[in-house]
């Protein structure tokens, strides 16, 4: 079965000079793990996003308004995301508990639905 893991982290977290360095570790641990995901067999995509942009918000009776950065009120924002097949949940899980997310930060695990 085919999840995803969606990857949240405070939206400040990689700025100024810890920031960088936080950064450098982070990435370097994404990279090893996604390396033994390949080599399992499970990685079916991934990457990182750019921070917040546009949201395009379908209101009631069908129009559309545009807002700056996430729709949800939040700070944390979606950062990056694995696709992975794995037998059930569990696995699933347990790869979303490996995901190196900074302090503060989340990983939302999603079965993805088959029509």
């Amino acid at each position: 079965m085919q999840y995803m893991l969606l990857i949240y982290e405070p939206e400040d977290i990689y700025e100024g000079p810890a920031g960088e360095a936080l950064l450098v570790d982070v990435v370097a641990k994404y990279t090893a793990l996604s390396e033994e995901m390949a080599a399992n067999g499970v990685l079916r995509g991934g990457d990182g996003l750019q921070p917040s942009a546009t949201t395009v918000k379908t209101l009631v009776g069908g129009g559309q308004s545009l807002h700056d950065g996430p729709f949800a009120e939040t700070r944390e924002h979606l950062g990056g995301y694995f696709i992975i097949d794995v037998p059930d949940l569990d696995a699933a899980l347990a790869y979303a508990r490996r995901v190196p997310v900074a302090e503060g930060g989340m990983v939302e695990v999603r079965p993805i639905a088959i029509y």
